[in-house]
């Protein structure tokens, strides 16, 4: 079975999607919303593509590894973004996304 082979960039993407749509809501309510707009740009992109990943690489796609470096490199940029907010659903979101970059970067080979 193909999605064993990836199961822990798998459950990196899907934590990282979750911690990005919790993010991108929590900034929503915070006070200068104005602020956290490229956090929640980036927490959104981020999101759809590591659900997507991890649907790649569950299904066996031939399109995974492809997918799984870009995935990596928009990680890194939601991780920059978040790190700059000392609100705790931003750093939160950045290790989580650093964890993502880490093994979509593995998985890409």
């Amino acid at each position: 079975m193909p999605h064993q082979k990836y199961q822990s960039c798998i459950d990196a993407c899907n934590e990282c999607a979750t911690a990005c749509e919790h993010c991108a809501s929590a900034c929503l309510h915070e006070k200068d919303v104005q602020k956290m707009a490229r956090c929640i740009e980036l927490d959104r992109d981020c999101a759809d593509l590591c659900a997507l990943a991890a649907r790649l690489m569950s299904r066996g796609s031939e399109f995974a590894a492809r997918l799984c470096a870009l995935c990596a490199e928009v990680c890194d940029a939601c991780a920059a973004e978040c790190g700059k907010h000392e609100a705790q659903h931003c750093q939160d979101c950045a290790a989580a996304c650093r964890k993502c970059a880490e093994e979509c970067r593995k998985m890409a080979g």
